[in-house]
């Protein structure tokens, strides 16, 4: 199946928005809900195999975003990310699915990119529905408690409690995401950060990659960094985050995407 959009998969899947992709040659390696896919990149999108479920496919990627006239509009606000997008064409937000996204970063605190993959890796290879090239989905919160006594083969450490109650506290309709999912940026936010292990950066990559919610400005050590030399803004995270959200507006979050990869583009 051929894929016609304005993407370039390795900033992309490669950024560390979802952990669930590889680079093996010149194709991506990756899962989506039960299925097992490949991407390859072509001149005007990318070719996709393991589904046929091309609407899946086009959600994922954001297919709806104008692309250009988000990098024309966040551009306008700065010169710096301006230069950036410029050097940086396709990269684009990703919508993971709402459960997979909040418990992978819910994991996701004070631990690197390639510790977090390996994490998600051992969570769906414990819990998850294997899948006909040996990988696994992501499993659901019901098939981790059906389980959970294996939770300490996963090597989570402090987070393993955190994720049990999690899938405990979404199963038993505690957390109900499909009604955070109606709400708007700020009432999102405020009733993520009600969950144990959910602080303002997890919940802010959880409402731009999970909800959807493009204006969200995650705050981490690397932004924090960025924000300081280029922007000459500091202070708490609420200080720096709203900094982004007012000047880059409903597109915020892409212009993080660039920020955050500034040192190699």
């Amino acid at each position: 199946m051929h894929v016609s959009m304005d993407v370039s998969l390795d900033p992309t899947l490669g950024c560390g928005q979802a952990h669930r992709w590889r680079k093996e040659g010149d194709s991506w390696h990756g899962v989506l809900g039960n299925e097992e896919v490949v991407l390859t990149q072509t001149e005007d999108g990318f070719d996709c195999s393991g589904t046929e479920d091309k609407n899946k496919v086009l959600a994922y990627f954001r297919s709806c975003d104008d692309l250009h006239s988000i990098i024309e509009y966040i551009s306008g606000c700065d010169p710096i990310v301006a230069d950036l997008s410029g050097r940086c064409p396709g990269l684009r937000i990703l919508k993971q699915e709402p459960w997979e996204c909040l418990a992978t970063y819910l994991l996701a605190t004070n631990v690197n990119v390639k510790r977090i993959a390996k994490m998600v890796e051992s969570v769906c290879d414990t819990f998850g529905t294997p899948l006909k090239n040996g990988r696994c989905a992501f499993p659901t919160p019901e098939q981790i408690l059906d389980r959970s006594e294996r939770v300490c083969e996963c090597k989570l450490g402090f987070r393993e409690k955190r994720f049990i109650e999690l899938a405990e506290r979404t199963e038993n309709g505690e957390i109900d995401l499909d009604g955070i999912s109606e709400k708007d940026y700020e009432e999102c936010v405020s009733e993520l950060v009600t969950i144990n292990g959910v602080g303002p950066k997890v919940a802010d990559c959880v409402a731009l990659f999970g909800f959807g919610h493009l204006e969200a400005f995650p705050i981490d050590v690397r932004i924090s960094k960025c924000m300081e030399s280029m922007y000459g803004v500091t202070g708490s995270y609420r200080t720096v985050s709203e900094y982004g959200r007012k000047k880059f507006g409903e597109y915020a979050g892409y212009a993080q995407e660039f920020l955050y990869h500034s040192d190699h583009i």
